[in-house]
């Protein structure tokens, strides 16, 4: 052991006399371990929220979604055959999509319509996790009307449950989707709407409001007559087998297909989203930092107590031959000490509640407003890094002006009445 880390250790050990100090370090040790128990709890709490929505977004949209600059796809089975022999590329599907009205006896709603091959659309989203009735193959008579018994079987259409909750629709009733963009013009210059009736065949719950308000899902024939898209569709969806090299597959895959499509990944349709998440984690951590920049503060009152009433054991160091650099290192490792051992006892109290509320979830939330019933937590690696060099940093230079003014004593002016 160092000669500065050995009389370090004996000044953190104050006797009876000076349990005052000993105690203020306790006190120092304390808030440094609440401010990292609580900034790894906070962090990993929002972690698990951006975690939790991005899973949820990206179920219920493609990695990439592949355009036409004319807005219309036609001879879309030659580009998916393009697409899928990208590499990165694991599955593509056509896809339609229009805003429309739908009419469910006097109820009406606007809504997002979204035309889907349901041999295909299993590969390219995650929808099949957020059905809570039916599902996908469902949509597959999808070129009604047809009887069966005597009786019409209308396509079917698969709404998210919030959206069926507002037009008071359950599983089996039948409804209008109304579009006005691809209505018949009038003799006199107007536009009459174009409607098709369809049959709800599943519902689905994603846990994302926006969607499950305004999504609604059918086959890709119906939705190309409905719409008056024979032969065309609106784009391909693409999944990728790396979401954060996104960027990059993109790239392969419009030079793949040349001159005259464009493509937009999650990360560009999310982009202000995950913005805000990501500029909200990092006002939390500065936040949360200043519990810490408190403690710090408490460091330096300790340190400076303890400069004061080693004045004798300085000077008398000092004239044994200790250099000032050794005086300042002695204090420094007492502050470092301080912080460190708080540091641990924080990681390994947040982790500890961390652990705790992913197992039994003593913590609830109103399902009908957070679409989740308690709080996600999801630790990582790059968040405990830098809570442990933040702290410690801050330990360390909380060090600084109590050491230096150690290292200044004068020796002969602090034994000079002794």
């Amino acid at each position: 052991m160092s000669f500065e880390l050995f009389v370090g250790l004996r000044y953190l050990r104050a006797k009876q006399r000076q349990a005052f100090i000993s105690i203020n370090a306790l006190i120092s040790m304390g808030g440094v371990t609440l401010g990292v128990m609580a900034m790894m709890v906070v962090l990993a709490v929002m972690t698990g929220f951006s975690v939790d929505i991005k899973s949820k977004i990206l179920g219920m949209n493609a990695h990439v979604r592949v355009m036409n600059r004319s807005g219309k796809l036609e001879g879309y089975g030659d580009v998916m055959r393009k697409i899928e022999a990208v590499d990165g590329v694991e599955a593509a599907a056509p896809f339609i999509h229009s805003q429309v009205m739908l009419r469910s006896g006097s109820y009406v709603s606007g809504a997002i319509l979204k035309g889907v091959d349901p041999s295909r659309a299993g590969q390219v989203l995650d929808l099949e996790k957020s059905m809570k009735a039916g599902d996908l193959q469902a949509l597959a008579n999808g070129n009604g009307p047809r009887t069966e018994g005597g009786k019409a079987v209308r396509p079917g259409i698969i709404l998210g449950k919030e959206l069926a909750r507002l037009l008071m629709a359950n599983p089996g009733d039948e409804l209008y989707v109304i579009s006005p963009s691809s209505g018949s013009l009038t003799p006199i210059g107007g536009r009459v709407p174009h409607m098709k009736k369809f049959r709800v065949v599943g519902l689905f719950d994603s846990g994302m409001y926006d969607y499950d308000t305004s999504f609604a899902y059918v086959c890709l024939e119906s939705a190309q007559q409905l719409l008056r898209l024979p032969r065309s569709v609106n784009g391909i969806e693409v999944k990728v087998n790396d979401i954060y090299g996104v960027h990059h597959i993109s790239e392969a895959i419009l030079e793949t297909l040349g001159p005259g499509y464009w493509t937009q990944d999650w990360m560009q349709m999310n982009k202000n989203f995950f913005s805000a998440l990501k500029l909200e984690k990092t006002v939390m951590f500065i936040i949360l930092v200043l519990i810490i920049l408190v403690a710090a503060f408490n460091i330096i009152s300790t340190l400076m107590m303890m400069v004061m009433d080693k004045t004798k054991e300085i000077a008398i160091l000092k004239s044994m031959g200790a250099r000032g650099k050794n005086i300042m290192t002695i204090f420094m490792l007492d502050g470092l000490i301080i912080g460190l051992v708080g540091t641990v006892l924080g990681l390994i109290g947040g982790g500890l509640l961390c652990c705790l509320l992913t197992r039994y979830e003593f913590v609830k939330l109103p399902s009908d407003v957070y679409y989740i019933s308690t709080l996600p937590v999801r630790v990582q690696l790059l968040d405990v890094t830098l809570i442990a060099l933040s702290a410690v940093a801050i330990s360390f230079l909380a060090t600084l002006y109590p050491s230096y003014q150690a290292s200044k004593l004068d020796p002969a002016a602090a034994i000079r009445y002794e």
